[in-house]
């Protein structure tokens, strides 16, 4: 796979036509990205200049990279909120340990990231499912809007292993909360909201954070104990060596593996959204690799882990964007605000960025998707329902919600596979074979039973499709052929070839004939190169059910 710059080709052959969309639709989404990662960096329990780091190097590293034109790179809600929740444990809250494990975590999330682009394992990422993912994006929305309750209301947060406490602590002394800084907060809510509705092409979020800190500033909130975002330093970020310590890093290996999974299925999202949208082809495995080298430079410019965002590629999309270019726009309008308007941001209250990140999650929140899972499959409704509840109990150590549902899904897949379905047949009026049971058939003949196994016959599985023929035997005493619809076998390994081998002399022991019907070729082909077709008998091979069913009935007649 070229690692030559995508993006960077597509400037080469960029028209004015383009030039112009790439220009106006990086200055629409830095208008939003701005203010977002100043509020994603306090998720993320870190300086707020983080967050512009992160919306600079890593935004620009992503657009040249990445496969995908119109997908923005940068902070995001769920990386941030994963991030915080990950290095809690290891380092106090708001100090340099703290800081120095977020850039290690974007090292290590981006380095698996890179590896998994490297060996083109964007395919493994599938193991993810959808209800999983749902269900943990659901409940780590609501973790987020409550983690933010605490700065929207001015009250001191609790910082315990027990997350939930920690907001009913929060909800307990609501009565002593700053009236001012929620003031801030609701009206930020209430102005988000009305330009959605009313006013959608305006970029709210900016409108919003401008007049309020206008507003803090003319009435000098910091100094009546509000809590403002204070001094953001001025100029470009250190280029620097990410501080490297082992056991930190063996530590943070199971988040920066969560991390690397998470961040690179909301990034895949966007990038399937995108696809839909312009029928412009991407690839998983180049993206996984702008993607982790995104987060490596993260982390070597002081900054914490990113990802593609949803909202800003949805709004770089709607903008018109035509290339990677937009995104680079997007970057040197943070780079010129970090050089000469940090000073303007000192008086935005935090409640304010608190307010930004609750609205920015409600979209998130999608409870439909777990009703729809539970409709399809009880299974996947169980995965997504337990996975909700782990990661709501798990809070703030999120990603053990995660790993929960990815092992429950996985288990009930090995489950499934274990015990596929096996149907009784009986001989519709329409001369087809059919489920017994369903359609309340009669048996074709008191002598012959009919059997169809829906699934690969491989050794998780043998043992149970052995019972269900040895129980069709034991039910039906009289019965001296048995046909096996073999159009639902689709595979059949060494373990199944055994077991098919014993049972035919078993049941030919009993005077009782195996009959097959309808094999697939590739199945067929196991059996003709190991010989079970000799032991079988090629006279009870037949290549459809119709066939089988005249000679057998011929037979027993």
């Amino acid at each position: 796979m070229s690692l030559w710059p995508l993006a960077a080709r597509q400037y080469l052959s960029v028209n004015a036509a383009y030039l112009k969309d790439d220009l106006i639709a990086g200055i629409t989404v830095s208008l939003v990205a701005i203010p977002q990662s100043l509020a994603y960096a306090q998720l993320a329990g870190v300086p707020a200049y983080y967050g512009l780091y992160a919306a600079f190097i890593p935004t620009i590293v992503g657009a040249l990279f990445g496969s995908s034109r119109q997908l923005a790179t940068g902070p995001v809600a769920m990386t941030s909120l994963l991030t915080a929740a990950s290095v809690a444990p290891l380092a106090a809250h708001g100090s340099e340990q703290f800081y120095d494990y977020v850039i290690l975590l974007a090292l290590l999330s981006g380095l698996f990231q890179i590896a998994f682009g490297a060996l083109r394992m964007g395919v493994l990422l599938n193991f993810l499912s959808h209800p999983v993912l749902m269900g943990f994006i659901n409940a780590a929305a609501l973790i987020i809007s409550l983690s933010q309750l605490p700065t929207l209301l001015g009250i001191p947060a609790q910082q315990s292993e027990h997350f939930l406490l920690d907001i009913w602590s929060v909800v307990s002394t609501v009565n002593t909360m700053h009236a001012l800084s929620f003031g801030f907060g609701l009206a930020t809510i209430v102005m988000l909201l009305g330009f959605k509705r009313y006013a959608p092409r305006l970029p709210g979020v900016l409108v919003a954070v401008a007049l309020l800190t206008w507003l803090s500033y003319a009435i000098e909130f910091a100094k009546i104990g509000g809590r403002v975002v204070g001094d953001i330093p001025h100029g470009l970020p250190s280029l620097s060596i990410p501080p490297l310590d082992w056991h930190a890093s063996i530590a943070l290996l199971p988040a920066s593996f969560v991390i690397a999974l998470i961040s690179f299925m909301e990034a895949m999202s966007s990038a399937k959204v995108i696809t839909i949208k312009t029928r412009e082809p991407w690839n998983e495995n180049r993206e996984l690799i702008a993607q982790g080298l995104a987060k490596v430079a993260a982390a070597f410019s002081h900054s914490m882990p990113v990802s593609g965002s949803f909202s800003r590629s949805a709004l770089n999309l709607a903008a018109h964007a035509k290339t990677g270019l937009s995104s680079v726009i997007s970057a040197i309008c943070v780079l010129l605000t970090l050089l000469y308007f940090t000073a303007l941001l000192y008086h935005l209250p935090k409640s304010v960025l608190a307010a930004i990140i609750m609205v920015a999650v409600m979209n998130l929140i999608d409870f439909q998707a777990i009703g729809k899972a539970w409709r399809a499959s009880r299974d996947d409704g169980v995965a997504a329902v337990i996975t909700f509840v782990a990661t709501l109990a798990f809070a703030p150590n999120i990603q053990n919600g995660i790993i929960t549902g990815i092992l429950l899904s996985l288990s009930l897949l090995l489950y499934r596979m274990m015990r596929p379905r096996v149907a009784i047949l009986g001989l519709h009026q329409d001369t087809t074979l059919r489920d017994a049971r369903r359609h309340n058939l009669p048996p074709m003949h008191p002598r012959l039973g009919a059997i169809r196994f829906d699934g690969a016959l491989r050794f998780v599985n043998v043992s149970y499709f052995e019972d269900a023929l040895l129980q069709l035997e034991r039910e039906n005493p009289q019965i001296t052929h048995i046909l096996i619809k073999s159009s639902g076998i689709n595979d059949l390994d060494a373990s199944g070839v055994d077991m098919l081998r014993n049972l035919v002399t078993r049941f030919r022991d009993n005077g009782i004939t195996l009959v097959f019907s309808g094999i697939k070729r590739q199945v067929q082909d196991v059996i003709d190169r190991t010989g079970l077709k000799e032991h079988i008998g090629v006279d009870h091979l037949f290549a459809t059910d119709r066939e089988a069913i005249d000679r057998l009935l011929r037979i027993l007649a």
